[in-house]
This record gives C-alpha cells, sequence and structure tokens, in this order.
C-alpha cells in the first residue's frame, strides 16, 4: 500500500440546514497536536511516524519513566525571569531542546524540513536534518537561522556518506551526528502490515544511486543500503573529511559511551532511535545515569526519545544532559500547522521549561541536578552534568 496525500479541506459555511462547524481546539500540549495530526494525515503514514519496533514495549516505556518522574518544588525561588538558554558544541541554544532527525517532513506537510528549520530558527534551537530528509539540505541551509546538524547513516557506499558530510560542510551545517544503532531498521509491524511506501512525489533526495534504490520501502532499503561492517573508525574519517565534530547517536550503555568516547567524538546521544530499533531496549531516561557516569564530563551527553514537555526537559537536564532533542512532536505540529504549528510547539515547550525552572528554583540551566527529581525505585548517584 502507498501512502498519499490527504486532501485537507476546509469547512464549509454554517447555512440553512448545516450545522456551523465547530472550530479546532487550540493545542497546548504536544499531545494536542498528535490528536490533530492524526486527523489529518492518511492511517498508514501516521503509523509511519508514530508507531516502533515489535510490540512497541521501547516506544511506551520511553514516556512512561518520564511520566513517573516526580520534581520538587521550591518555595519562594525569588526569580523573575529564568535564563533557559544552554552551549552545546560553541552554540547557544535559547532553551536545552532539539529537533531530532525525522526522514520524510513532507510526510506531515509540503513545508517539509525548510519549513522545520525555520520555526526551529524563529525559537533560537538547533535542527538535526536526516539523510532521508525530502529537501536537499542545501535548500533546508537557506531556510534555516539557528544551528543545523546532519545526521548520517553509514551506506554500503562509503564515498556517498563522505560525500554528504562534506556537502554539510560546506553549506554551513555545525556538525554531524552518526547514527550506532541501525546496522538495520528495526522490525516495525505497523509498516509491516500496512505495506507501507514512501510516495513517490517524497524520496531521498540527497541520495544517488544504489543508496536511492528501493527507499520507498525503508525497512527492505536498509538491509541492502546500509553498511553492516561499520565500526568506530567511521568517526574519525567523517571528522577528517568534513572538518566537522561528530555525536554518536544510539548509545544506551556505559561499555557504548566508552568506546565513542575512546573514538574522538563530539557528543553522545543516548537514544533508542525512538524505540523504532531493539523492542524492549531500556528507555532513555533510564539509561542517562549510566551513560552519563561513563563519560565523566569528557563530552556533552544529549538524550531523545519520550520528551513531550517542559517537565521532561528539566528532568532530563536532572539527570545529567546537557539538551534534548524532540522528533515525532515535531512532525506532528508540522501536520496539524505546518511551520506555524512546529513554532508554536518549540514556544509550548519552551514556556513550560521556563515555568518549571521557576518552580523548581532554578535560575539558570547550571544550577539543575539529581536534587531536583525524586524517581521511582533504587536511588541513583547523581551525575556529573556534562560539559556543553
Amino acid at each position: 500500500m502507498t501512502a498519499t496525500a490527504r486532501p485537507r479541506t476546509p469547512p464549509g459555511p454554517a447555512g440553512p440546514g448545516r450545522a456551523a462547524s465547530r472550530p479546532r481546539p487550540t493545542a497546548l500540549t504536544p499531545a494536542d497536536f498528535a490528536e490533530q495530526a492524526r486527523t489529518q494525515l492518511p492511517p498508514d503514514v501516521w503509523d509511519f511516524i508514530a508507531g516502533g519496533a515489535g510490540r512497541e514495549r521501547t516506544l511506551a516505556a520511553n514516556q512512561a519513566v518520564f511520566d513517573a518522574v516526580r520534581l520538587r518544588p521550591r518555595a519562594l525561588p525569588g526569580i523573575e525571569e529564568p535564563d533557559t538558554s544552554v552551549e552545546v558544541l560553541g552554540s547557544r541554544w535559547a532553551v536545552p531542546v532539539g529537533i531530532a532527525p525525522v526522514a520524510y517532513h513532507g510526510l506531515a506537510h509540503p513545508d517539509g524540513e525548510c519549513g522545520t528549520a525555520a520555526a526551529a530558527g524563529r525559537v533560537g534551537v538547533p535542527l538535526v536534518v536526516s539523510t532521508f530528509a525530502g529537501q536537499l539540505l542545501e535548500r533546508v541551509a537557506e531556510a534555516a537561522t539557528a544551528p543545523l546538524w546532519l545526521q548520517l547513516y553509514w551506506f554500503r557506499e562509503p564515498g556517498l556518506t563522505l560525500g554528504l558530510a562534506r556537502r554539510a560542510a560546506a553549506a554551513g551545517y555545525r556538525a554531524l551526528v552518526l547514527t550506532v544503532d541501525t546496522p538495520f531498521t528495526g522490525r516495525r509491524l505497523r509498516d509491516l502490515r500496512n505495506g507501507f511506501e514512501v510516495p513517490a512525489h517524497i524520496g531521498p533526495v540527497n541520495l544517488a544511486g544504489s543508496a536511492a534504490a528501493g527507499a520507498a520501502t525503508p525497512g527492505a532499503h536498509s538491509r541492502l543500503a546500509f553498511d553492516r561492517s561499520l565500526d568506530w573508525g567511521a568517526v574519525a574519517r567523517l571528522r577528517d573529511e568534513s572538518g566537522l565534530p561528530v555525536l554518536a547517536k544510539g548509545v544506551l550503555t556505559a561499555s557504548d559511551a566508552e568506546a565513542a568516547v575512546a573514538a574522538g567524538v563530539a557528543g553522545i546521544i543516548v537514544s533508542n532511535h525512538g524505540g523504532r530499533q531493539l523492542d524492549g531496549a531500556p528507555a532513555t531516561l533510564d539509561a542517562l545515569p549510566e551513560v552519563v557516569a561513563a563519560v565523566r564530563g569528557r563530552c556533552p551527553v544529549l538524550l531523545d526519545g519520550g520528551v513531550r514537555g517542559g517537565t521532561d526537559v528539566l528532568a532530563a537536564l536532572a539527570l545529567g544532559a546537557r539538551a534534548v532533542f524532540v522528533g515525532r512532536p515535531a512532525l506532528y505540529a508540522l501536520a496539524a500547522g505546518g511551520t506555524e504549528g512546529v513554532h508554536r510547539m518549540l514556544t509550548l515547550l519552551a514556556e513550560e521549561f521556563a515555568d518549571t525552572m521557576v518552580l523548581t528554583g532554578h535560575a539558570t540551566t547550571d544550577t539543575i541536578n539529581a536534587a531536583t527529581v525524586v524517581q521511582p525505585g533504587p536511588g541513583r548517584p547523581a551525575p556529573d552534568r556534562s560539559p556543553g
């Protein structure tokens, strides 16, 4: 089954015998955007974006662990306006939130990655552009006013991956993000049941040759195109080829964190691919303290997976993350309202984070630590905050 765009037909005017249309409620949370997106998208596209691997246990756990965290309030904090900004790899982000790499933003809205980049720039936060973007990475750079990073898979044609790295550097991208948990994509049962295919008018326009062949079926394509012999030596190759810092995305254990640091990464993103790879892998917030402890401040540690509000952002920072990324919420907001939808979603996240900082007694992000949160179960040692 090939996904097709669902036409967005505006409601007709009220008239005799016709009830007036009820206005769509204003979205106030990422969950609100998700509900609106579900009404806008064809069912198989919704499943492609919202679904996970296997029985979706890890997908569910990512949010459930955040939901179990309790925050410790501070009485009479005496804070007028907190400084929500954070420095990451030499760039100052307005809030410690970026947009994670997600394929084919054009599935959600014609504004695509350019619209997402424009919205992120207005808020002052970065976008990580996916290898499987539906718009040219140079075109996305033209729309951006905040830092861009490029996410990379390692293809069987290594020259293609290195060429993408060079293009990113030439277009002004600030960093590369090497995905290290994906020798092939996980078994995403919703897509298999739906027979999902990327529509013909959307494709991986930054790829060419055999790397692009068959990309309409993402799971099968990954098994043919991705190089399973990838090792940590790729970090140095990418850095030397592009001159850009390289982060490793998809680290969940201390041993992998040690290997990444030894390979010379500029940062680590604690990620389980949004629950789309190994079903049963730990939730990212559960894995975060172990990774932070292993890194010992040698590079910044970031997190994606399960972040759905400003309270979640603060919880992740309290457990040692320098910043977080959101993926699905950005696409839901894009589907619900295009560029303006993404801008509103990010603004709401920033506002809730600022409120949470005040209510927990933090005037700056640098003071947020493990004493701010209460977690169920055995206590965890307070991690040292990672540098920017």
